[in-house]
């Protein structure tokens, strides 16, 4: 069973075992999106409309074949005019009530409808309409069944609201709208004296208070509550009594040296609250919850445990490209999974409560969570609003994973209701608003959006903490990691710096089931994540793991002197790194005409984790063995006390120097070199391969591989990307066995183009510039529909940009041409096309026969083909000129908001600053065309056997 599996079994142990109640349970819907039941449906428009169905709830309807569908920016799209489909469905179950509930208190609960909902038992109302999509409401139908015959129940669900704050609050959004019963409908049965609900305080100093809410009390009772810890020992207990007509009770007593409950230790408790006549339990329900205190000390920072924090969030809508906002545990578990995979530590509910298996998978993984009123940029009214924070907090209420609640979205916050959700929260969290707008904090807390970097630091100046509750906002291939590396720094050494919550978790593509069931994404309006909308990774999710590591290792290359000992600092808040494991790895690479990719392990061991103290700074030290520098890389990973990886960080110990030396000693044959010239070209040849050059430009005409004049379609370079080369003289000469092409162009640009007898032709070129640009080096060009695949000894997989580099590590990659552009369908990663860091060798695999192309320096980036990091009017940034580039430089990306859509990245950090050059460079580069005949060197490509060093 792998990791994932057994969080899954335990937390279904969990919550089976912590959540038990001695009220009795009937679902008449299914329990999730992967457990439905079917009811009958009618809709009054759209598809299938005018006539009695089935339909599968919870569900969306449209995802069902049913109605419209809608887009919450539909009224920008279609004109202010247009009017969303007010469609209206009605439900029909029929179900049976067991005699063995006669006589006790019966709610039918609702954990969520889109959006007006109107219910009836027998054709009776069972109370007035609620109002609200993402809130879980209740009635008592106790007078309303009959027992031992079919009951009816009815439900008529309006997909707008009558209230129209509740369609500005929810509906008028930048996200998809649905219609009908999402979450699970069911029956509960209590005894007539019962709790329905309890909302706990449990302070780190072990001090535990709760507010018991009471129905129905007739005679004198007695309230127990009892308090058991992970391994369900008892720890603690107390008892009151309770009179006629309580209906609220307080309790508080204290345990001794509690576990707390953090991000980073997520201990849980168990209270048990029961309800005893005359010794006798008549009800007992049970909540886990975890202790911790929150604080926030204006003009410093968000305390947990009297610990400063500092959020590394993201921002999570409930989706499923199948089935909209009905979901399941196992959709929650794995986006939690990733979310701490990325080593974050807090999630922002956007822009409404989620499930409740999201927030207990919170708890029991460990997440900060803010949970969200909705609101997204107009507010609720106050009658509507109250009435929401209610049903919301007295829902989550016990959860500990949840630090903040936060009263709407960007100027969806009514300020009459900052004072209602104390009224249900015993513990009393802090509330934020989270606002798009300079000069709205609350709470001491400024949660302002998408400021750039600098005015980000003006910010952190001022007397508020700043918490940005979105930034860098992710569309496309924008946002996320790029950029975020400054951010996070600029945190992380502010007083008043608390993180904050990227924008966003996933792209929100909609399998539309009126086209095909092609995923959705509304065009620019929806693929806002750093995951795809089924959770496929992007290059930005590699980017933050790196960024966020706790584990903090700056070292970008192995220095001359190294002896084996990496400075680490522990960016943990509550974990000594004694408590991680470090192990290292020496690697040979596979080569570039081996079958395989990837790497070979020579050896490896284990370091002694370092005793170094959360935010202090020390050293891993590795103990390699004396013969280290005879591998091609060394490899370190951290994980942490669970054993789950927190980041493999490489590093080269072969130079492109020695690496390239050891490519052409696998060329075992030679032939004669010579050179040839008519009126517009020379021409090299060795053997059966002819190169041909332009004597206007220098540039490489064409490549003919054997006598048959077989051709390969790389060409029209060394193309300089910055300034025009304008031809000063080219000429021919011979170097021993060597022959040469020798270009100088008027401005100073030289190329030298040399055929080897062993059948490699090199390119010497060098350039000088002084300025900012975007890129530099050369390109070439070759049709990127020959292209099967590519290899490469390299960073990777992943493409990248100049402010996002983090979270690619060197190996042997393969990948597969695909068009995928990022956000887009088909969602293939990693994507083949883009900027590619650090690359030693590439091969492309054509149609026409291998090319491999080498560098004799250091850091070169590779362009592959035509790619945008952000799709709008025009593709941005601006490429290179030519489709295969061997660059010094490239650049950074933005994102997809105004301040810097034109290539003006520079306002969000040093990193996105466009590269200041200033100097001359020169770069060998190395090109094999065809298959090479490698003779009898078949010892070339065998790899030494592993050898483990014991601990």
């Amino acid at each position: 069973m792998n990791y994932s599996s057994k969080i899954f079994v335990l937390l279904c142990l969990c919550s089976q075992l912590w959540h038990s109640q001695s009220k009795e349970i009937r679902f008449l819907s299914g329990k999730d999106s992967e457990h439905t039941k079917e009811w009958d449906f009618w809709i009054n428009g759209g598809r299938k409309s005018g006539s009695w169905n089935k339909i599968q709830v919870p569900s969306q309807w449209e995802q069902q074949g049913f109605g419209s569908y809608n887009y919450g920016r539909d009224y920008v799209t279609y004109g202010k005019n247009f009017k969303f489909n007010d469609e209206v469905g009605l439900y029909k179950h029929k179900f049976l009530i067991p005699n063995s509930w006669k006589g006790k208190s019966i709610n039918i609960v609702f954990e969520g409808s889109m959006t007006d909902t109107e219910v009836k038992i027998n054709g009776k109302l069972a109370g007035e309409i609620h109002q609200g999509a993402f809130y879980e409401f209740k009635y008592d139908i106790s007078d309303k069944l009959i027992f031992g015959k079919e009951n009816i129940l009815e439900v008529k669900v309006s997909k707008m609201s009558a209230d129209k704050s509740v369609n500005n609050a929810e509906r008028l959004a930048d996200y998809w709208i649905l219609g009908g019963i999402f979450r699970p409908v069911y029956l509960e049965a209590n005894s007539k004296e019962n709790i329905s609900s309890t909302s706990i305080d449990a302070k780190a100093d072990g001090t535990f208070r709760s507010n018991i809410y009471l129905k129905g009390i007739e005679s004198v009772n007695n309230l127990k509550v009892e308090l058991f810890d992970a391994k369900n020992i008892l720890v603690g207990e107390s008892q009151i009594n309770i009179q006629k007509g309580d209906t609220l009770k307080q309790i508080q007593f204290s345990i001794k040296n509690p576990k707390l409950w953090t991000a980073e230790t997520p201990n849980l408790y168990k209270a048990k609250f029961s309800v005893k006549k005359n010794k006798k339990e008549i009800d007992q329900t049970e909540e886990k919850f975890g202790f911790r205190t929150i604080e926030i000390r204006k003009g410093d920072g968000i305390y947990i445990n009297g610990t400063k924090i500092k959020m590394k969030g993201i921002n999570r809508h409930v989706w499923w490209p199948e089935t909209g906002r009905a979901v399941n545990k196992n959709i929650d578990l794995m986006d939690v999974q990733l979310i701490k995979e990325m080593n974050m530590n807090a999630v922002r509910c956007s822009h409404y409560p989620p499930n409740k298996s999201f927030l207990q998978i919170c708890d029991s993984l460990g997440l900060y969570v803010l949970d969200e009123l909705a609101g997204w940029q107009k507010k609720y009214s106050t009658e509507v609003g109250k009435k929401l924070v209610r049903e919301m907090v007295t829902r989550d209420a016990n959860h500990p994973s949840i630090i903040f609640w936060s009263n709407g979205n960007e100027g969806g916050h009514n300020f009459d209701m900052d004072a209602e959700f104390a009224k249900y929260d015993l513990s009393n969290r802090p509330v934020i608003h989270a606002h798009h707008k300079p000069g709205n904090a609350f709470n001491g807390i400024d949660c302002n959006h998408y400021e750039d970097y600098y005015s980000t630091q003006k910010i952190l100046e001022g007397e508020n903490i700043y918490m940005p509750t979105e930034f860098l906002h992710a569309q496309d291939d924008g946002g996320g990691g790029t950029s975020l590396a400054d951010y996070w720094e600029l945190h992380w050494n502010s007083k008043k710096g608390a993180g904050g919550f990227l924008w966003a978790f996933a792209d929100e593509g909609l399998v539309r089931t009126d086209f095909n069931n092609q995923i959705d994404v509304n065009a620019i309006n929806a693929p806002d994540g750093v995951v795809g909308p089924h959770r496929e990774k992007e290059g930005s999710f590699y980017a933050i793991r790196e960024i966020y590591s706790p584990v903090k290792v700056n070292l970008k290359t192995l220095p001359n002197d190294f002896n084996g000992t990496i400075p680490v600092e522990n960016r943990y808040h509550f974990t000594n790194l004694k408590d991680c494991q470090f192990e290292w790895k020496l690697v040979k690479f596979k080569t570039s005409f081996s079958s395989e990719s990837g790497f070979d392990i020579i050896q490896k061991g284990k370091a002694a984790s370092p005793n170094i103290q959360p935010i202090e700074k020390g050293n891993i030290n590795l103990n390699l063995p004396s013969n280290w520098k005879e591998s091609e890389a060394l490899m370190l990973t951290a994980t942490d006390s669970l054993g789950k990886e927190i980041y493999t960080w490489t590093w080269k110990i072969s130079s492109n120097d020695e690496i390239s030396k050891q490519f052409q000693k696998t060329l075992t044959k030679e032939f004669p070199v010579s050179v040839t010239e008519n009126d517009s070209l020379f021409i090299l040849k060795s053997d059966e391969k002819e190169f041909s050059f332009g004597k206007k430009d220098g540039l490489l005409k064409s490549v003919i591989l054997d006598k048959k004049g077989k051709k390969m379609t790389f060409r029209n370079g060394p193309v300089f990307v910055n300034g025009k080369a304008e031809l000063s003289s080219i000429k021919s000469l011979a170097e021993g066995k060597n022959q040469l092409i020798e270009v100088s162009y008027k401005d100073g640009k030289k190329a030298v183009w040399k055929l080897n007898p062993n059948g490699i032709l090199e390119l010497d070129y060098e350039y000088s510039l002084s300025g900012d640009y975007q890129f530099a080096g050369v390109s070439f060009d070759y049709p990127e529909n020959y292209v099967i695949n590519a290899k490469w000894l390299g960073k990777g997989p992943y493409h990248v940009w100049k402010n996002r580099l983090q979270g690619q590590t060197h190996n042997v990659w393969q990948n597969l041409k695909n068009s995928t552009r990022t956000g887009s369908s088909p969602w293939i990663y990693p994507e083949f096309k883009g900027y590619f860091d650090d690359i030693s060798w590439l091969q492309l695999n054509t149609a026409e026969g291998k090319i491999t192309i080498g560098t004799k320096e250091e850091k070169m980036f590779v362009r592959l083909f035509d790619f945008y990091g952000i799709y709008g009017a025009e593709g941005y940034p601006k490429l290179p000129s030519g489709n295969v580039s061997f660059l010094d430089a490239i650049p950074p990306l933005g994102t997809v908001l105004a301040f810097n859509i034109n290539d003006k990245t520079e306002s969000l950090g040093k990193e996105s600053e466009l590269n200041h050059l200033n100097g001359s460079f020169k770069r060998t580069l190395y090109f094999y065309f065809g298959l090479p005949d490698l003779g009898n060197e078949k010892t070339q490509f065998t790899m030494p056997k592993e050898n483990i060093l014991t601990d």
